[in-house]
Order: C-alpha cells, then sequence, then structure tokens
C-alpha cells in the first residue's frame, strides 16, 4: 500500500499494524517533521529515498503527497474479538461503531479520526458495498487508522448477533429515532449503528437494533453528513460513559 502525507506516514511508522518497505521524499524536502521521520526510520532500519515529484504524484495517484510517501504491507483488518478487547481509554465499558455501508473514503477516514480521539474500541464496516480502509481513507484519518482496528465482516446482521451475545446493547443511529442521543445511560457494552450516506440503516440491520437515538437539531435540516453526526455521537457515548 502506498501510504502518502507527513501525520500518515509518521503514524504508519509509530505503529506496529504495517510493516513499511521504504519511505520516499521529494528531492529537497525538509522540515522538522521530516527530519523526526527519517530519524525514526533509521531507527528501525528502513530505507529513505528520493524521488522528483511528478514521480512520486504518479505513485501516490495524487498531488496531496506533501512530498512524502511509505510503502508498506497492506492494511490488515482485526477480528471482532480484538475489537471488543481493545484498549478504550478507561470508559465504563466497551463502544463499537458498525458502518453499514459508508461509500465515501473522506467519510470514512473522518469517522476513522473522530472514533480514535474520542475513545472508540473500533470500527467493523461490510465486505461488500462499503469503502475499505484505502491509502485515502488514511490519509483523511491523519494516520489514526494505523490504531485504530478495523474489522471486515461478510454480513452485519450476524455481526451484530454475535455482540448481542456478547452483551452489547445496538443503538440505531436514525434523524427519527426516539430518543434523543443526551437522554440514554450507555454504561455497559454498545454498539453504534450508523447508515449509509443515501439509504441509511439497511432494513436487515435495523431489525437488529434495539434502540434508535437521534441528534437533537433546532435548525431546519433533518440530517446531518454522516462522518460530522458519528463525530457528535461518539463524542457523547463517550462523554456519558466517562461520568
Amino acid at each position: 500500500m502506498v501510504i502518502y502525507g507527513v501525520n500518515p506516514v509518521r503514524e504508519t511508522l509509530r505503529s506496529t499494524m504495517m510493516p513499511v518497505e521504504r519511505i520516499i521524499l521529494a528531492r529537497g524536502r525538509r522540515g522538522r517533521d521530516i527530519e523526526g521521520i527519517v530519524k525514526r526510520a533509521a531507527e528501525r532500519n528502513i530505507p529513505v529515498t528520493t524521488e522528483d515529484k511528478h514521480e512520486m504524484t504518479s505513485l501516490a495517484g495524487t498531488k496531496s503527497h506533501q512530498g512524502i510517501i511509505c510503502i508498506a504491507a497492506d492494511y490488515p483488518y482485526a477480528d471482532i474479538d480484538t475489537i471488543i478487547k481493545n484498549d478504550n481509554h478507561h470508559l465504563t465499558g466497551s463502544v463499537i461503531l458498525i458502518l453499514d455501508g459508508i461509500e465515501d473514503p473522506h467519510n470514512l477516514g473522518s469517522i476513522i479520526r473522530s472514533a480514535y480521539c474520542f475513545g472508540i474500541n473500533g470500527i467493523i464496516i461490510p465486505q461488500d458495498r462499503s469503502v475499505s480502509v484505502t491509502p485515502t481513507v488514511i490519509k483523511v484519518s491523519s494516520g489514526a487508522a494505523q490504531h485504530l482496528p478495523v474489522a471486515r465482516v461478510v454480513n452485519i446482521a450476524r455481526t451484530i448477533d454475535y455482540l448481542k451475545e456478547r452483551g452489547f446493547w445496538i443503538f440505531g443511529s436514525d434523524a427519527h429515532g426516539q430518543s434523543d442521543l443526551a437522554n440514554l445511560d450507555y454504561r455497559g457494552n454498545v454498539c453504534l449503528v450508523m447508515g449509509s450516506e443515501e439509504k441509511g440503516i439497511r432494513q436487515l440491520v435495523r431489525k437488529k437494533c434495539d434502540h434508535f437515538i437521534s441528534l437533537e437539531m433546532p435548525g431546519s435540516f433533518d440530517s446531518l453528513n454522516v462522518s460530522v453526526a458519528a463525530g457528535i455521537m461518539v463524542y457523547e457515548i463517550s462523554r456519558i460513559m466517562r461520568r
């Protein structure tokens, strides 16, 4: 996988999740951040080479590589039990986020970044009809995808059944949910399900949810971008679970 951008490359080197083959710098690229990355690469015996910017743009597939690229192994998806057991920064229980069919890599990257910042255990995405963890997702997450486990499953509904067996309550996000997000007690094991950008949560998955929650919005719009809504919801749930 070709990972690009200062923060994603730095976080890839900090994490043991994805072995790094080499670092590529644009000729003449300097700065304190770059010096730190080169030092870390040397400590790990990772070679650093240089290329011109045009070659790097061709390799990364974008001009937003910031003059630094790393060649790493493919993204290693986690299993469900790894996510359940992941350290979640001393919340009163486990919090898992299920994304039922997010297709925009920018949305997925933003959600991963918010989930990591607010101490969520991990994220579950479906194998089909969903964006995977790509270099763009890693870039938008600012490298958080290198630290937060993401599982990719064949069947979301069966995965929810398994989580229920493990003691999780399943909350579906819905613009017309019965309860406002802030009015529930989330202490325990919680799974928040967010639907796709266009269609929301699929009907089969909706049937598996124990409760539907919404955000109280005094404005005239009745919905938010899914990455914005996810950020607000995981923040509020984590805040409640720290009381």
